[in-house]
This record gives C-alpha cells, sequence and structure tokens, in this order.
C-alpha cells in the first residue's frame, strides 16, 4: 500500500509568522541517555516528544531506567528519572533513528544479559559495523555487524580505533557511555574528516556538564575516565535544524520569519543557518525576540555542509528555487542517512524537471523552472520537510507520507499551515 500524498500549500502572500520550536532530537536523547546511566534521579525538561525521542525512551526502559513523563503535550514533556542496574534480556525497536542505533548498544553492553536489536527495515541498511566492531573490541559480545544483532557484556572499555569518517554517531555513540566503563575510553579516528563534529562537541559538552573527565586535546582523540555520571536537572534547547524549512519559507516568499529561544552559544550544527542563509540572500538577526530571517531574492551558494550535513535537504530545495547555480561538498556521508540523500535529492528535483548532479562528495544544483508532482519521502523526515519548501512557490507538488516529519517534528503539518495564517 502506497503512502498517502500530502498536497504542498503554495505560498499566496509573503510569510510573516513567529514559529515556536520542540526540542533538540540530538540534545534530548543525549540527555536521555546520560540521565539513565547516572549516580541519581535526575529530570530533562522540554524534551521532545517524536518517534525518535520516544524510540531512545523505549529503549531507556527496556535497559531498566525508571522513567515518567510530566507537562506533556504532542510536542513536548518532562522527564523524571530513577536510574536503576542496566537489565538484559529485552528487545530493542530502533526504528530509523540513528541516536538510537548507535548510542544505545554501547550502555546494553552494561548489561547483565544479552540485548537484542532490530529497526525498520531502512534501517538495516544503515552503517552500524563501525560502533558494533568497537564495542567488540572493547569486551562485548555482538552477533552481526548490521541490524539486526544481539549484544551482551560485560564490556570493560579501553583503548579502540576506528573510521568514524561514516557518522560522528560512532564517537558520540562511545563517549556517552564511557565513564561507565571500567576502564573508560580512548577513542581514536583514523580515516577520512568525521563529519558533523559540532554533534561530537555536543557530546563532550553534556559530558563535561555532569562531571565526566573529557580529554579532546588531541586532534581525532577522546578519553573519557572511568567515574560517575552526575544526575542533573536539564532544559533541552529548542531543535535549531528544525528551523530550516520554516526559515525557508521567509526565504522563498519573501516574508519574515522568527524563532523564539535561540541560544546566544549552541553545539547545535543548526546554528549554522545564521550563516548559510545570509550567504544565499537573507537578512539575518538575533534580538530578543529570536532568531529573525527575512528573504528577498535567493542567490546560489557554493559551501562546505560537512558540519551540518543535517540541513543539507533544505538547503538544496533553496538552491533549485535560487537565481544562480548551488554546490555542495563535504556531503558524501549522507548516503548512509536515513536514505541515500544524495540520490534521493537528485531524483526527486529531476522528476519536478529540475537539474542536479551528485558528485564525489556533494551535490550541484543548477535552477530551472519546477512543475507539480509527487515528491517523494524515503521514508526520510528531512526529504519531507524540503518538499514542502518546494511547494511553497511550485503549484502542485504533492509530498508523500508527510507523516514520517514525525521523526523529530511531530507537527509539522500543523505547523506549516499556521505559519501560512491557514489556521489559527
Amino acid at each position: 500500500m502506497s503512502a498517502p500524498l500530502w498536497r504542498a500549500p503554495v505560498a499566496s502572500r509573503p510569510v510573516v509568522a513567529t514559529v515556536p520550536l520542540p526540542g533538540s532530537k540530538s540534545v534530548t536523547n543525549r540527555a536521555l541517555l546520560l540521565a539513565a546511566l547516572a549516580d541519581g534521579p535526575g529530570r530533562v525538561r522540554r524534551a521532545l516528544r517524536s518517534r525518535d525521542a520516544d524510540l531512545m525512551a523505549a529503549a531507556l526502559r527496556t535497559l531498566g531506567a525508571g522513567m515518567t513523563a510530566s507537562n506533556e503535550t504532542a510536542e513536548g514533556c518532562d522527564w523524571d528519572f530513577t536510574p536503576g542496574p542496566i537489565t538484559g534480556g529485552g528487545h530493542i525497536e530502533v526504528g530509523l533513528a540513528g541516536t538510537v542505533m548507535r548510542f544505545v548498544p554501547p550502555a546494553a553492553a552494561l548489561a547483565d544479559g544479552t540485548v537484542s536489536f532490530d529497526g525498520d527495515p531502512a534501517a538495516r541498511k544503515r552503517p552500524m559495523g563501525t560502533i558494533l566492531g568497537a564495542l567488540r573490541a572493547l569486551g562485548a559480545e555482538v552477533s552481526a555487524d548490521t541490524l539486526p544483532f544481539t549484544i551482551r557484556g560485560p564490556i570493560t572499555g579501553g583503548e579502540v580505533s576506528l573510521d568514524a569518517s561514516g557518522s560522528s554517531q560512532f564517537v558520540s555513540g562511545l563517549l556517552l557511555t564511557a565513564a561507565r566503563f571500567a576502564k573508560g575510553v580512548t577513542v581514536r579516528h583514523s580515516g577520512p574528516p568525521v563529519p558533523s563534529m559540532p554533534h561530537i562537541a555536543m557530546t563532550v559538552q553534556m559530558l563535561r556538564a555532569r562531571g565526566v573527565e573529557v580529554d579532546d586535546s588531541e586532534p581525532d582523540v577522546w578519553q573519557v575516565a572511568p567515574g560517575p555520571i552526575a544526575a542533573t536537572d536539564l532544559v533541552v534547547e529548542p531543535d535549531l535544524s528544525n528551523a530550516a524549512p520554516f526559515f525557508a519559507a521567509a526565504m522563498v516568499t519573501g516574508g519574515a520569519v522568527t524563532v523564539p529561544d535561540w541560544p546566544e552559544v549552541t553545539t547545535q550544527p543548526g546554528d549554522e543557518l545564521r550563516h548559510l542563509l545570509t550567504a544565499m540572500g537573507a537578512e539575518v538577526s538575533h534580538g530578543p525576540t529570536g532568531l529573525t530571517v527575512r528573504g528577498g531574492r535567493i542567490t546560489g551558494l557554493d559551501a562546505d555542509l560537512r558540519d551540518a550535513s543535517e540541513l543539507a535537504p533544505t538547503i538544496v530545495a533553496l538552491a533549485a528555487l535560487a537565481d544562480s547555480p548551488s554546490r555542495l561538498r563535504g556531503i558524501g556521508h549522507i548516503r548512509g542517512h536515513e536514505t541515500d540523500r544524495l540520490a534521493a535529492l537528485v531524483a526527486e528535483l529531476t522528476r519536478l524537471g529540475g537539474d542536479a548532479n551528485e558528485t564525489e562528495d556533494g551535490l550541484e544544483i543548477r535552477p530551472r523552472p519546477l512543475t507539480g508532482g509527487v515528491f517523494h519521502s524515503y521514508e526520510d523526515h528531512r526529504m519531507a520537510t524540503a518538499g514542502a519548501v518546494l511547494g511553497l512557490a511550485v503549484p502542485g507538488i504533492e509530498v508523500e507520507d508527510i507523516a514520517t516529519t514525525g521523526k523529530t517534528l511531530p507537527e509539522f503539518p500543523r505547523m506549516w499551515r499556521e505559519m501560512l495564517g491557514e489556521v489559527s
């Protein structure tokens, strides 16, 4: 049965809106895991409620964490944690969530028995061998190199070398649990540059905030000392990467969109939107009300998105509507994201009459007039929102399975309509 189609609204006037965003998925899932591994009760406030976050919560409950939700809305809640011993014997579904499939196995290796993992069919194609091989080297028993697999400790820790050029999550996944290993961990990266380094900086910052000793003074080497992970009361920042399609709407329509509570300083890669959208012709300002993007002319871009690759689908949508060609570099690794995003973006732009091609590490986009048609999402939330951005300017675009945006932005269709003034 084919996924339902969602007719993307066409903007009839410049968008002028304030769009509050739910909490960051990246911060939420790190915070939940650390709270489950902490040395006492703690709280994670304004945590995201989405498919990925719910999968993480379910995984931690399976491993024995006591969790109670309060102040619940469709998009967020507060979680109160009572950590307990990590227990084995359970099964964990990862869905299509990279943070669950790569962050939870190291914690599962602390359990007193075997833990099994599986996920969506597309998840079985995502790269996992790097972190599973590292866990074997650190003392765990792991049954396979891809989903489905089982894992069993005890894990002792120590030193491990790996190639994390496929995903920064391979490093973060080891670091998050490492303080609970008897020997801690030293992770050495050997290979092409690691993508999305701000996500590793986020991991390190969150560990240090909980009293964990982390030494990252040597390039491509991270050392975590064994010891307790302190319980805290943490407030989750808004998800800055999820601002991308809404800011893009301001650019496409010549309007203005403000996202409240934009932090002055953050490790979230989504903060790169300030610079990328300015380079594409937007006026970007930060003030007491939040971050505001004002649109006008959209110009092409030549940029390396290695550290903010999750923004690529939205940037590609804008590039397809620009007045000059674009080249995006440093994103070859997104072939291993929820789908092969490079191939998917080229296929969907071509289907609508666009002109784009893959390079070894990115994309080239040459703007052409686009026509309506089906924009396939490939079960990828950022593909779906890219289709919505194009639909603002191109009548007749129908996005396949818009519900996949629930992975990180559970109320996207409603928020999109409200931004356009279609619902109160």
